[in-house]
């Protein structure tokens, strides 16, 4: 009997430890405890790539390399404990992520056995010291290869936001995925003009040589002007994904004083576009804790010398009163004007947003923009979304808009100013009526690049141009 006992006792153990063997998580840590036992017998060093460079107050873009190389090895996912998972860019795409904190990623390289692990906002690398001469250079040249590879072909474009500086916080910039649907084949605007921005983008692209050539930064400017809803911060977002670039938006209200914006700029990564929107306002507040100077050297002071593959745009309602030191070459480099909807654009909006090329109230609404009256763009789009069941009451709603607005117009040439000052309690938020425009530049309002005619030293100008 007592045989009998031990043998099934016997085959209790091997079937649990059978059973224990078969589940992926304990091989794993057996796999561990193998490495653990491994490594007694050999002398290791170890190698740190911390997420910030705080001798040079700038992110160590090897960190980000590391990150996007570990998170491209599968197996590795296979054998964690902890792993996330995230939705990707396009649909139904699903996107595995190491938990760094909750576990150690082997590597092998030209024979050679390494380990990853990260603690607090760093990476360690354990090599084994025999093997360092051999391997330690041609291991991180191949963690930049592949983390680029995968960068182009898996390219996620992150909006970056600052948040006030907090103790205890690492870093000001938070992301999230950019999702923007504009593209340059969606903004309506003056189909010359857009391609002139994409073939001056693409020249920028490929100017790196040039630039050092020249000493100067590679970096290009841009400033969006028009009143709001003409879309300049659509058209923001087709730059950002014409260019594969992250997005910075630099919300000023959320910056202490001007060291503060320096250090923000500092923390910014290369292919970027580093976005100030409304910076007429903040030019204009007394209240802003940011200066004219401050401002002036984020544009292109020493400080906005420690990056490169940056585009910088900056929106403004209006330029006629800024200070002239803030438009000069070098500060901007382009200038693109988002005046009200002219009757090409409202006949692009038409189609992009009821499917219709061509309608027998099409005359009327050029009849009413020929003499004077105007919506921006995000106005003619609401009204265009609210009544896309029925083409024909969208067009109607918007004429009667636009008679509206030239009423407004009207009553305020009767005050005797001749210009005189909006009452804002009868217009609608973000139109649009200047008496100091006159028809004709109403009906001229997307110009072309002044290249030909421009000084070499002057900014390009893409506003209005008669072309008398």
């Amino acid at each position: 009997m007592a045989p009998a006992i031990a043998l099934a006792f016997a085959m209790l153990v091997l079937f649990m430890i059978l059973r224990f063997l078969s589940t992926t998580s304990s091989l794993s840590i057996l796999g561990r405890l193998w490495r653990s036992f491994e490594d007694l017998f050999h002398v290791h060093q170890l190698y740190r790539v911390p997420q910030t460079d705080h001798e040079h107050l700038q992110q160590n873009q090897l960190y980000r390399k590391v990150s996007t190389y570990l998170n491209s090895l599968p197996s590795h996912h296979e054998d964690a404990d902890v792993t996330n998972l995230f939705t990707g860019p396009k649909p139904n795409d699903i996107i595995l992520r190491f938990d760094p904190e909750k576990h150690s990623i082997p590597d092998t390289f030209l024979g050679a056995k390494m380990s990853w692990t990260h603690v607090e906002r760093t990476f360690v690398l354990k090599l084994r010291k025999k093997d360092k001469r051999r391997v330690l250079r041609p291991y991180l040249q191949h963690i930049l290869s592949v983390a680029e590879e995968n960068e182009l072909s898996n390219r996620e474009i992150r909006m970056y936001m600052n948040f006030p500086a907090v103790e205890g916080m690492h870093g000001r910039w938070r992301w999230v995925q950019f999702n923007h649907p504009a593209t340059f084949d969606t903004v309506v605007m003056d189909g010359d003009v857009k391609n002139k921005v994409k073939s001056d983008l693409e020249s920028f692209l490929k100017s790196k040589q040039y630039y050092n050539k020249l000493g100067r930064v590679w970096k290009r400017s841009y400033l969006l002007y028009g009143a709001s809803g003409t879309g300049k911060s659509s058209f923001i977002a087709a730059m950002a994904k014409f260019l594969c670039f992250d997005v910075y938006d630099v919300d000023l209200s959320r910056v202490s004083d001007d060291a503060d914006l320096k250090m923000l700029l500092l923390e910014t990564t290369a292919r970027s576009v580093i976005v100030i929107e409304g910076l007429d306002r903040f030019l204009t507040e007394k209240s802003t804790t940011v200066s004219l100077s401050g401002i002036l050297n984020f544009m292109d002071g020493i400080i906005s010398c420690c990056g490169k593959e940056r585009v910088m745009v900056f929106t403004m309602n209006s330029k006629d009163q800024i200070d002239q030191a803030v438009m000069r070459p070098g500060r901007i480099d382009v200038h693109i004007h988002f005046p009200p909807c002219d009757f090409s654009a409202f006949k692009g909006l038409a189609n992009s947003y009821l499917g219709v090329k061509e309608h027998k109230l099409f005359s009327q609404v050029e009849e009413m923009i020929q003499y004077g009256s105007s919506l921006s763009p995000a106005e003619i789009g609401e009204i265009m979304i609210s009544n896309r069941s029925s083409p024909s009451r969208a067009i109607k709603y918007v004429i009667t808009a636009l008679q509206a607005n030239r009423k407004i117009g009207q009553r305020l040439s009767e005050d005797g100013s001749g210009h005189g000052v909006e009452n804002k309690g009868d217009r609608e938020p973000g139109s649009l009526f200047d008496r100091e425009n006159s028809v004709k530049d109403f009906r001229k309002l997307y110009g072309l690049l002044r290249m030909g005619s421009k000084r070499k030293d002057e900014p390009y100008d893409l506003g209005s141009i008669d072309k008398q």
